[in-house]
């Protein structure tokens, strides 16, 4: 396995080197240095021994994005050389790049640790040299580590702060973003599951009794069948229509004489089960509480005051399951029943099944799905499916307004 290539340098930092590196050498060139031959400290005369650290911290500087803490160990060994030798003012200067830049773009700990040892070799470069010689000038090696030091290490550090900072905010800003896009997603999804039970529900029942008594008269060779089959797909194609047109105003948001219509009551269930009658079911609708039961033909007195997402998804509920049971149940009786009891309403359809027979009308398999997603909605639940020879559709609805989401919006 090869190993990893080092990374290369940062353009910048190429420059940043160059001019370092050419600098030094002007002022290495016209004699220009921070300490005058002769001085004690001076161990290597001359001028050629000052080219060594300012070509070392040049080539530090290379490194400074790269390999920060590298170049800031090599850079400090460089200029203790450069302290023995005549100095540069252009490597001291690179230098304080070199601290400014392993706390900027070096780790953590880096970032943590240069500040706090440069600040201590500040303060005992203050304190040490004027506690042993007793002279003010002592205090001005603690001012110049400071300079050289702590003061590119602190504003590294508050550079680096700030752009953290930014850097969280504007990952903020895109998370923000991203949840906004995803509620926006699942908002449309959830309008879109909406609108296709409410087409579903409100043309499918229509649409399977056109399909129903259009083979019915096609097949069959009497003009009084035919006619009335005819008046029975006549009515159920307005109706079909009718509803269309409301939701395409809907869906347009025109305005004008296409409003919505009115959310279905309870109240509108006995013309539902007529609709049924009309189209070829033999119905019957019960009605009362779970201590008695009733036919009457006021759902709302019998049953009690409902809250309205509850009589919507039951008429959707009812509605649906006598439209599939027009297509698919066997000849019998189709009865619809409703219970109240304490806390909810119970719902129970049920019609012949044989289990064999093909069905009347095609179905796409979504009512049932509707059907399910709207008693979900409310936490209620729902069950369908055959028991014994007949066909079952029974749904609990709970009765407690807290506990309704955005079905009661269906309208």
């Amino acid at each position: 396995m090869a190993a990893p290539r080092p990374p290369r340098p940062h353009r910048d930092d190429v420059r940043i080197a160059l001019a370092g590196l050419l600098g030094g050498l002007l002022f290495w060139a016209v004699g220009l240095g921070t300490r005058p031959a002769g001085e004690p400290i001076v161990l290597l005369e001359g001028r050629w021994p000052v080219l060594l650290p300012l070509v070392v911290t040049a080539g530090c500087e290379l490194l400074r994005r790269a390999r920060p803490r590298t170049g800031l160990l090599i850079g400090t060994a460089a200029l203790a050389l450069d302290t023995v030798t005549q100095g540069s003012l252009v490597t001291l200067v690179m230098f304080t790049d070199l601290v400014y830049a392993a706390v900027l773009y070096g780790p953590p700990g880096t970032a943590r640790r240069v500040p706090r040892i440069t600040g201590l070799l500040s303060v005992a470069g203050t304190v040490v040299p004027f506690a042993i010689w007793r002279d003010p000038e002592a205090l001005l090696i603690g001012v110049v580590i400071g300079i050289v030091g702590f003061t590119p290490a602190a504003t590294g550090l508050i550079v680096r702060n700030h752009r953290d900072a930014a850097e969280s905010a504007q990952l903020r800003a895109e998370q923000t973003a991203l949840l906004a896009e995803l509620d926006r997603t699942q908002a449309v999804a959830s309008e879109r599951a909406r609108m296709a039970r409410e087409l579903h529900d409100m043309v499918a029942n229509h649409l399977s009794a056109i399909a129903i008594h259009s083979t019915a008269a096609l097949s069959l060779d009497d003009p009084d069948t035919s006619k009335k089959a005819l008046g029975v797909i006549r009515e159920n194609s307005v109706a079909g229509l009718a509803e269309m047109r409301r939701l395409i105003g809907i869906l347009r948001d025109s305005g004008g004489d296409l409003e919505p219509a009115a959310a279905p009551t309870l109240d509108g269930l006995g013309a539902l089960v007529d609709g049924a009658r009309t189209n070829g079911l033999d119905v019957t609708l019960d009605t009362g509480t779970e201590t008695g039961a009733g036919a009457g033909t006021d759902l709302c007195t019998d049953l009690g005051a409902l809250p309205a997402p509850v009589e919507l998804a039951t008429y959707r509920i009812v509605q649906e399951s006598l439209t599939n049971a027009l297509k698919h149940a066997s000849p019998g009786r189709v009865t619809v029943a409703l219970t109240r009891r304490d806390c909810s309403l119970c719902i129970a359809v049920t019609s012949p099944y044989a289990g064999h027979d093909s069905p009347r009308a095609p179905g796409s398999g979504a009512g049932l799905v509707g059907m399910r997603e709207r008693v979900a909605l409310l936490g209620g639940t729902f069950a369908a499916g055959a028991d014994g020879a007949r066909w079952a559709v029974r749904a609990t609805l709970p009765l407690t307004e807290a506990e309704y989401g955005s079905e009661g919006e269906d309208a």
